[in-house]
């Protein structure tokens, strides 16, 4: 019998697959054509190294030279020549900015007969930079904004003024030549000029938006800064050429026909909700409580930018404060989960792509001693879900399953209004998984309580 779990992951798996930068990236490229001097590649975001391979195997030799830059642990191998970086996000590093540096030098003095393919991914205001401040301060502007809540069009309308590559300057840079980009959208709407603040792309905020930020958050800046904020960006562009893809709206239609195959009746909430994460978790936990006596399997499906506050200084992500924020509301809840996952695959600096949580995730953690209000307040959400076995994880993070015995059964009967039968026994060998169960020490040994239903196959001698 599929559980909830199985399903979610089924949803998670099936929109990551169709958010896959490779078919995105060699769609594009079906618009392109080789230029009559050099290629060169510069891709900079989360999925960098992937839309770089996916180019590079399309078009090979024909790429003269290149840099990729991404996050830690995001470089899978060696892609031909091109130079591989691996940089600090969300806040950017010494070598996001070295990254940086060796990619404008790859785009300078080039002529009119060459071409720059630029790969933009989510992330790439961090790992993509070249600041006007000096680091330190740039990176302290970074921190105040994560802090105080800012959504990413306000980070990235005051990030851009700061750096030498955001907001078009990256493709002034490139001038002469041209600029073929490639952009997976991580922004309600699309808009080109805050996708990773625009390196390659005129933008359309203004000195006045920018000063509006700091006077909101009450910002801590330098004159340098200030004197900056007050500079105009560049309006026009004349030698890019722009192919977006990815979006939420996407995401979500591709959720929708997944659960539906599942059997589920899906409806789309909203592809642009914008609240706190701990607000979107209550959210979707009360729309749970509401149909809780509907005969039909519903799916409630929602996409959009939420943001965390940091009140502690614990481990997460926005999706897993999501989930976590649920579990409480929905808690004793029965065939009722709530999910929530980055589209990239990845959220926040962990492992996850986000957080699951039913009707039993908030019992199980209490007998753990955790409590998510504590939990939540030290944004710690990542090491509950990871005690209840909440985390989502996918590609090479993703746990396998793996082989247990079962040292004891329980004694079945009635659950939920169904009768259980208990078909494994004591000494079995069966294959579960770490995302199902409670993790519990017996006698100083750790052990794992799964229902019979988590557990995937009885493994024959």
């Amino acid at each position: 019998m599929q559980t909830l779990r199985q399903d979610a992951q089924a949803i998670i798996d099936k929109a990551l697959a169709d958010a896959l930068p490779d078919s995105a990236v060699r769609r594009a490229l079906e618009q392109f054509q080789k230029p009559e001097g050099r290629l060169v590649l510069i891709a900079a975001g989360k999925a960098a190294w992937q839309m770089a391979k996916a180019a590079y195997d399309v078009l090979g030799a024909a790429i003269t030279g290149g840099a990729v830059i991404t996050k830690y642990d995001h470089v899978k191998g060696p892609i031909g020549a091109l130079e591989l970086f691996e940089a600090g996000h969300p806040v950017p590093d010494e070598n996001s900015y070295r990254a940086t540096s060796r990619a404008l030098e790859l785009v300078s003095g080039l002529s009119e007969r060459d071409t720059v393919l630029f790969l933009l991914s989510g992330g790439g205001s961090a790992l993509f930079e070249s600041p006007l401040v000096p680091a330190e301060e740039m990176a302290d502007v970074t921190k105040q904004l994560l802090a105080c809540g800012a959504d990413i069009v306000e980070m990235n309308t005051l990030r851009k003024r700061l750096s030498a590559v955001k907001g078009g300057r990256f493709a002034e840079r490139c001038l002469p030549a041209k600029v073929f980009s490639i952009v997976l959208s991580d922004i309600l709407g699309d808009p080109l000029d805050m996708i990773a603040s625009g390196p390659a792309y005129p933008d359309s905020s203004t000195c006045a938006q920018a000063l509006e930020v700091v006077r909101k958050y009450g910002l801590r800046l330098s004159e340098r800064a200030l004197e900056l904020l007050a500079q105009e960006t560049p309006k026009t562009l004349t030698n890019v050429e722009t192919h977006i893809t990815g979006s939420v709206r996407q995401l979500c239609a591709s959720a929708e026909q997944t659960a539906r195959a599942l059997g589920y009746t899906p409806v789309i909430l909203t592809a642009s909700l914008r609240c706190t994460a701990r607000d979107a978790g209550s959210f979707l936990a009360s729309i749970a409580q509401c149909h809780q006596d509907s005969k039909a399997s519903l799916a409630y499906i929602a996409g959009g930018e939420t943001v965390v506050h940091l009140t502690g200084h614990g481990l997460g992500g926005r999706n897993q404060e999501i989930a976590l924020s649920a579990a409480q509301e929905i808690a004793g809840l029965r065939d009722t989960a709530v999910f929530s996952f980055g589209s990239d695959g990845t959220d926040g600096p962990t492992d996850a792509a986000g957080g699951y949580c039913d009707g039993d995730t908030c019992a199980a953690l209490a007998a753990q001693g955790i409590s998510i209000p504590d939990v939540l307040q030290d944004n710690d959400a990542y090491h509950a879900l990871q005690a209840c076995g909440g985390l989502i994880l996918t590609g090479s993070a993703k746990e396998k399953p793996q082989v247990a015995q079962v040292i004891a059964v329980g004694p079945g009967g009635v659950v939920d209004g169904k009768e259980v039968k208990m078909t494994v026994k004591v000494g079995d060998k069966v294959l579960t998984s770490k995302y199902s169960g409670t993790e519990v020490k017996v006698d100083g040994e750790e052990c794992t309580i799964v229902r019979q239903s988590d557990i995937l196959a009885v493994v024959e001698d």
